[in-house]
């Protein structure tokens, strides 16, 4: 066996055999509070914003009685009820969030997922009472909905998935209220013919100087779980899930053309009409099938601008589309092993997901068009093209043990002519308190083509991983080493480094200021990290630390220092910088910062060293209930020798209005201007380099599934061979799409 093969089963059998008895105790030990009652409703409710239906009057009432942030579970600054009952076929609940001026509330009409700096109220239901996943649905004081899917062992928060429910709120003379109806057909929860057990918190935002979290439980600042603390409510014996069968045919016309001098002639490949099918079916709460026919993958808002020239891996996009945005947080591991934009075009796709009595599961398939590859290295990577079709899966499967334990494994494969990628491994986690211990483990195997330039064309290689993690309420530590050979290939994933190992130990400590005091936290940290080649060459070794505030307006800022030496070229180079940051909101709609960041620096096309400077600009306006403004604005140069080698200039601004809940009408422009000194640089490069490119989009949104999306696209640039700028591309695109359930 391997010798890092071993090392992880050893680590990994170790953290097992400490965590059972642990876990047992916890679990044992933990005092369980008396469950709230749902009572099921009698009457009409329309979900107007309006509480004055006398159903309500049967509904269970919760109090949001704690401010959990950043007060340390201190009675809550303004009062809010939540009512909270259910029919055959539906969740109900009513938020009356009081308010002492009213005046002060912060709402804006907004698109969905869009509101997460304004006032607003929702819940975070555990459907399976297991603190592993849990929805949270939030609405703000004008009904604007956001939903998201919280992983709780990471703490991460989906916002791709968009549930299909009813909410409407309005501003109060006494604050605001707002009422939600969930179809049981939206959530997955235990089929069984008795009463239900859910875990539930509900939460109001409540920003003013400062950001107040308020919730109906307690929930200590010592811990790396939330949903373990949350409160439970049962009930809804004999409740309707429906048909559970969704039908969602689209249809997709563009019209695209490129040009490649000033004065090329146009072309592309004409009108393109493609008509397509998405379905998706819960044949019982534990199981839903989706399935794709000539799918509609195509982006309806462009990626946010990006550029680095103090990297040389690829840089990594968030995947936007519908069928593989749905669902998957359960594809999830420690490695990025499953980055479904590797899927570029794919021509059907099908997936499972669900969950068993211990765990929970996922698996797809899709036929792709082109097969895209990242190619990794130690050093860099880059994406590229086999022009050829792939067949592509995944799977994944997590056993719970208990509460706190759980194991799993997941395997990805694609495969080609003359080409396969095969992925396969194990995993496990543990979590108790204010411990967490992780581990995971991947072998694969791979073959490329003959015509694809690589050092090896049937590598194989493993790689593994194994972490701590403790998060008290003023201290917090971390350790971590993980390895990657060279041939480890996850050609489906985004694992852009291979060929090394690396050991990282990580201290932090939080002062938490009194009631009332300007700064509400203060934090230090640092860590120590140091990465080797796999034939012992010295990569990286790096010191680093954090001093940050939080303070009034809803202030973050603070001070970052590091210092390394980094190998490129066959030498080891002195870098550091020292990084100020911040942001804050000095009014209801209106979000600032900026970033700057100086110290020597390496120019990776020169291999030598300069000095760097990096500033970042950024904010966000919500003017009137309908007008927004984004823009990020950043430059980085690096000055060497006497001059300037380069200076990088990159914009990204977005105009949105929104015209009513359901029309909206946002405005894209991105550019870039990148100038280099040739006479600094042994080898040819362009001297000047500029690209821009904007996008209007018009949609109309029923509901996440029904909906109309139209728009135009324009871009353009120069360089050194085209010293004149001019249009290079422009296009048109209809977007349709119809959610029917039978």
């Amino acid at each position: 066996m391997h010798a890092p093969t071993l090392r992880l089963l050893q680590a990994l059998s170790c953290c097992l055999l400490l965590a059972l008895p642990a876990a047992a105790l916890a679990r044992d030990g933990a005092a369980q509070a008396t469950p709230t009652t749902i009572p099921q409703l009698t009457g009409d409710i329309a979900i107007d914003g309006v509480i004055d239906e006398g159903a309500w009057q049967q509904a269970a009432t919760i109090d949001l009685a704690y401010e959990i942030n950043p007060g340390d579970n201190v009675p809550a600054p303004v009062a809010t009820v939540l009512r909270i009952g259910h029919t055959r076929d539906a969740l109900y609940m009513a938020f009356d969030a009081r308010d002492p001026d009213p005046s002060r509330i912060r709402a804006h009409l907004a698109d969905r997922d869009s509101s997460f700096s304004d006032d607003f109220v929702g819940v975070m239901l555990d459907t399976f009472d297991d603190q592993r996943r849990a929805y949270e649905i939030f609405v703000n004081p004008l009904g604007v909905q956001m939903d998201l899917v919280r992983e709780d062992a990471t703490n991460n928060e989906d916002p791709s998935w968009d549930g299909l429910w009813t909410s409407a709120g309005r501003i109060t003379p006494g604050g605001y209220q707002v009422e939600i109806r969930i179809p049981f057909s939206t959530l997955r929860f235990r089929d069984t013919d008795g009463a239900r057990r859910w875990g539930v918190i509900a939460f109001r935002n409540y920003p003013r100087n400062i950001r107040h979290q308020i919730a109906s439980v307690v929930v200590p600042r010592d811990g790396n779980c939330l949903m373990c603390h949350a409160g439970k409510v049962e009930g809804m014996a004999g409740v309707e899930q429906g048909r559970n069968l969704e039908v969602v045919p689209t249809l997709t016309v563009t019209d695209v053309q490129v040009r490649d001098a000033r004065d090329g002639e146009w072309h592309g490949d004409g009108l393109q009409v493609e008509p397509g099918v998405d379905v998706s079916w819960a044949p019982s709460p534990d199981l839903t099938l989706n399935a794709t026919l000539n799918p509609d993958f195509s982006q309806v808002e462009s990626d946010q601008a990006q550029l680095d020239l103090s990297s040389n891996f690829a840089l990594y996009f968030p995947e936007k589309r519908p069928f593989f945005m749905e669902g998957a947080d359960y594809f999830n591991t420690q490695f990025d092993v499953l980055y479904t934009r590797q899927v570029a075009d794919p021509d059907y796709g099908l997936r499972a997901t669900g969950r068993t009595g211990d765990g929970a599961y996922g698996a797809f398939v899709a036929r792709d068009a082109v097969t895209q590859l990242l190619l990794p290295g130690s050093l860099g990577s880059s994406f590229t093209v086999l022009r050829q079709p792939a067949n592509v899966g995944a799977v994944r499967y997590r056993h719970d043990l208990n509460t706190e334990t759980s194991i799993g494994m997941i395997a990805t494969s694609r495969r080609g002519d003359d080409y396969a990628n095969d992925v396969a491994g194990v995993d496990a986690r543990w979590q108790s308190g204010k411990h967490k211990l992780g581990g995971q483990f991947l072998r694969s195997e791979s073959r490329y083509p003959d015509a694809l330039e690589v050092d090896d064309h049937a590598p194989g290689g493993n790689a593994w991983r194994a972490a701590y993690e403790y998060d008290g309420r003023a201290w917090s530590f971390d350790a971590l080493h993980e390895a990657v050979d060279p041939g480890f290939r996850a050609d489906l994933g985004f694992m852009g480094k291979v060929g090394y190992d690396t050991s990282l130990v990580g201290l932090g400590h939080t002062w938490f200021g009194d009631d009332g005091a300007r700064l509400t936290r203060i934090g230090l940290n640092g860590d120590y990290d140091v990465t080797h080649r796999a034939d012992g060459q010295l990569l990286e070794r790096e010191w680093e630390a954090e001093l940050w505030f939080n303070g009034p307006l809803q202030s973050s800022f603070g001070i970052h220092g590091l210092t390394r030496k980094r190998f490129w070229e066959d030498r080891l180079f002195d870098e550091s910088y020292l990084n100020a940051y911040g942001n804050f909101t000095p009014r209801s709609g209106v979000k600032l910062g900026a970033n700057l960041r100086v110290g020597p620096q390496i120019d990776l096309q020169a291999a030598r060293r300069g000095h760097g400077r990096y500033f970042d600009v950024w904010g966000e306006f919500s003017l009137g209930l309908g007008y927004s403004i984004e823009f990020d604005l950043f430059r980085q140069d690096l000055l060497r020798d006497g001059g300037t080698a380069f200076a990088a200039t990159v914009f990204d601004t977005r105009f949105g209005w929104q015209i009513d809940p359901r029309q909206r009408l946002r405005v894209a422009i991105q550019g870039s201007r990148v100038d280099k000194d040739p006479a600094l640089y042994e080898d040819p490069v362009n001297r000047h380099a500029r690209d821009v490119a904007a996008q209007v989009i018009y949609s109309y949104k029923v509901n996440p599934r029904t909906a109309l999306y139209a728009g135009a696209t324009l871009g353009g640039f120069l360089d050194d061979d085209n010293p004149t700028f001019f249009n290079s591309s422009r296009g048109v695109f209809l977007k349709l799409s119809y959610g029917w359930q039978p």
